[in-house]
């Protein structure tokens, strides 16, 4: 592990998921990270999203930087699908004449899964783009990622991409998102809604005075965030 910006956050891979909290767990954490998002910004074009229905019984939880990484992590009927791009990484499709994909990346992904790497939001034209990539299926007791080396001067992205995600904490929450929005943050109001409780009118204005409430609700509804608002 290594330590960003004040996190603890893995190296690669291999270190994600051996700290990736069971499936419930991490939905919940994913759907925490969203709204607070939208809490902070209010605007679209966030940095956590999350969409309960990106596809026939499939949630989506998102991350986009705005700069060229990103990361998806799907829950679907067969277990959760997670994948993560930096597009600075030695392990990019477009650091080689094939553009494949790194070697082990997905040599061992289940098949019920390899329909997904070739989804339109994965991929640039025809070329799909990842440098991280972990799933675990309804039937395994542990996440898993394929036999992938990572370069010795160079790095998957994992350490950024999922630094705030691995280290899993309100804390974390308030050390990213105090650099990234500017602004310092409370953290009693970041622990409410990172325990998914219903949104409060004090919450809110403790967070973002400038949201009205019922568009901050209407918006946390959309990504299935309790909206039993209180005063």
């Amino acid at each position: 592990m290594t330590r960003m910006n004040g996190i603890q956050s893995p190296r690669d891979v291999h270190e994600l998921i051996r700290v990736l909290p069971h499936v419930p767990v991490l939905r919940d954490r994913c759907r925490a990270l969203a709204a607070l998002d939208v809490l902070m910004d209010g605007r679209g074009g966030r940095y956590f999203d999350y969409d309960p229905t990106w596809g026939p019984g499939v949630e989506a939880a998102l991350m986009n930087n705005g700069a060229g990484d990103e990361y998806a992590i799907l829950f679907t009927p067969d277990g959760v699908f997670g994948r993560g791009f930096d597009h600075e990484s030695w392990m990019s499709p477009y650091t080689n004449e094939d553009m494949a994909l790194w070697p082990g990346l997905v040599d061992t992904l289940p098949e019920v899964f390899r329909p997904l790497l070739a989804e339109p939001a994965f991929c640039d034209d025809d070329v799909q783009v990842a440098t991280v990539v972990f799933w675990r299926e309804t039937s395994d007791s542990a996440w898993r990622a394929g036999p992938v080396e990572i370069p010795a001067d160079g790095d998957d992205g994992t350490g950024h991409l999922f630094r705030v995600l691995a280290a899993g904490t309100p804390e974390a929450y308030r050390a990213f998102a105090e650099g990234y929005y500017e602004t310092p943050l409370d953290l009693a109001a970041i622990r409410h809604v990172w325990d998914l409780r219903p949104l409060t009118e004090d919450i809110l204005k403790t967070l973002n005075p400038h949201l009205p409430l019922a568009r901050a609700a209407s918006v946390l509804a959309r990504i299935g965030y309790p909206v039993g608002v209180t005063t």
